[in-house]
């Protein structure tokens, strides 16, 4: 039983007792009043994004700025506001700007940033327990095993992104189809190393995730691609038969939807047959590319992806969500919940009374206990939009891609470096007398002027040793123009510099 210590029962009386104190405002009127201010600014801030330069280089200043010493007394809530727009808000990243094709990354939109706003006021844990907010997430993941025509009996989980759905899915994939159990043993009770399988255009966060799983990087077996940078099934089949009879366990094969570089698409009907032939697991990257599902346009690309055993793709990039969200869906909900569910006394829940009830508990199927209300912003997006309209945002990406094909098919002095099966264009400034090592040089200092310039934010990669200008089109501001300016441009660069290092 437990004693209380009398002494320990109660504060002393004590007129010198300090007065209790909140974070709310003292004057919530003057609150309102800034809260208001800070929409009007964001909108006028967003409807004008056109206006500004994609990207501008940090001043000495602003960074002088963000090193100074920890806050000690309050500035209150005026003078931060205005330190943000001051400080913050003129050098942002540029995602949401007409003419960024970095990386992949999404543009958001201005009501999902109002969700956002929304979503953390009533600030819940999406952990479990009996809300309503847990309800729209379940709502959210059925939209979403609805949208890539997935089975509707499927386990799903919203998460940060990719990197992190890749994640989930490859552990379920490893508890499950491991021959011990991995969650009371460790990887040191394999009778046999473990491989896995997948092109060697899959992304970083794979192999990410394989090392984070005790696998090692060394299980994770590269698969070469073809000319369209498509994984070669008979050299995946060579690879897996090889393993098996050098004593390894094959246990998982990664497709997928939209390669990174080029934006290539793995044959998923025939990997789907293997893997099942083969008693792997099928895992299927769709970062973004699995959101072609989306467009009746595409979906032919994506045929074969509804018979994955675990999909990971992203809300934030093709579906222009506010980052960040990403969602990972499991066929098997039994499977999802055993390689992460673990449930103490204090975490109990069931029943059909109280907080502690609640159909489904997302903790159980992830890493996370304290989880934020991501699933908001999806929620009132799809509502906003429906989803058609995202379908034909996402084929008039693709559309631009082909413009932009063609816009540098036409120049001579440009140079395509890859097909373009989707929203990804590689491409190259070329000049003669120059050999391909100062060409890619030409082509970086391209590509950051493009940046300094305030021009354009394309990415690069590298495709057969050949140093690419790659704009990865998952924005919904992009018009034609702009990438009409991004290839005019990039000739007046590229003739600019190529005088230079000629001369």
């Amino acid at each position: 039983m437990f004693h209380e210590n009398p002494a320990k029962s109660a504060p002393a009386a004590d007129s010198d007792v300090t007065a209790e104190e909140t974070l709310d405002p003292e004057n919530w009127d003057a609150m309102r009043q800034l809260g208001h201010e800070m929409v009007d600014d964001i909108m006028t801030y967003l409807q004008t994004v056109r206006r500004r330069p994609v990207w501008q280089p940090i001043p000495d200043r602003i960074r002088d700025e963000l090193s100074r010493p920890l806050p000690i007394e309050p500035q209150g809530a005026q003078q931060t506001y205005q330190d943000f727009r001051d400080i913050v808000l003129p050098h942002p990243m540029g995602n949401i700007h007409p003419r960024f094709w970095g990386w992949v990354i999404g543009t958001g939109t201005p009501f999902g940033a109002l969700a956002e706003m929304l979503a953390a006021a009533m600030n819940p844990n999406l952990g479990g327990a009996e809300h309503v907010p847990n309800l729209v997430e379940i709502q959210v993941i059925d939209w979403c095993k609805q949208m890539l025509g997935y089975d509707p009996d499927a386990s799903g989980l919203l998460v940060s992104g990719g990197s992190m759905a890749n994640l989930v899915g490859l552990t379920v994939a490893r508890n499950t189809n491991a021959e011990f159990d991995v969650r009371s043993s460790g990887l040191r009770a394999a009778p046999r190393p473990m491989t896995l399988y997948g092109s060697v255009e899959m992304h970083s966060s794979i192999q990410k995730a394989v090392e984070l799983l005790g696998l090692g990087s060394q299980a994770l077996v590269k698969i070469p691609v073809d000319d369209r940078y498509r994984i070669e099934l008979p050299a995946l089949e060579a690879a897996v038969a090889e393993d098996r009879a050098a004593g390894r366990y094959p246990f998982c094969v990664v497709g997928n939807a939209g390669t990174v570089n080029t934006g290539a698409f793995d044959n998923l009907n025939r990997l789907a047959e293997f893997a099942h032939r083969e008693k792997m697991w099928f895992h299927v990257d769709g970062a973004f590319g699995a959101l072609a599902a989306v467009s009746k346009d595409l979906q032919y690309l994506v045929e074969g992806m509804g018979k994955a055993d675990s999909i990971a793709f992203d809300l934030h990039k093709w579906m222009y969500m506010p980052i960040e969200v990403g969602c990972v869906l499991v066929r098997s909900e039994a499977a999802h919940r055993r390689a992460f569910s673990l449930t103490p006394e204090y975490l109990a829940h069931g029943g059909d009374r109280g907080l502690i009830a609640g159909s489904r508990w997302f903790s159980d199927y992830g890493i996370q206990l304290s989880r934020g209300f991501r699933a908001l912003k999806v929620w009132m997006s799809l509502k906003e939009h429906g989803i058609e309209r995202y379908g034909r945002i996402i084929r008039q990406n693709t559309r631009q891609a082909r413009y932009l094909a063609e816009l540098v098919d036409k120049a001579p002095e440009l140079q395509r470096l890859a097909p373009v099966p989707l929203n990804i264009v590689c491409f190259r400034y070329i000049a003669d007398g120059l050999d391909e090592e100062a060409l890619n040089r030409l082509n970086q200092e391209i590509l950051i002027q493009l940046h300094e310039k305030g021009v354009a934010a394309p990415s690069y990669t590298t495709l057969n040793g050949k140093y690419a200008i790659r704009a990865a089109i998952v924005n919904h501001r992009s018009r034609r123009e702009d990438f009409e300016l991004l290839v005019s441009e990039t000739i007046r660069l590229g003739a600019a510099l190529a005088g230079q290092q000629v001369s």
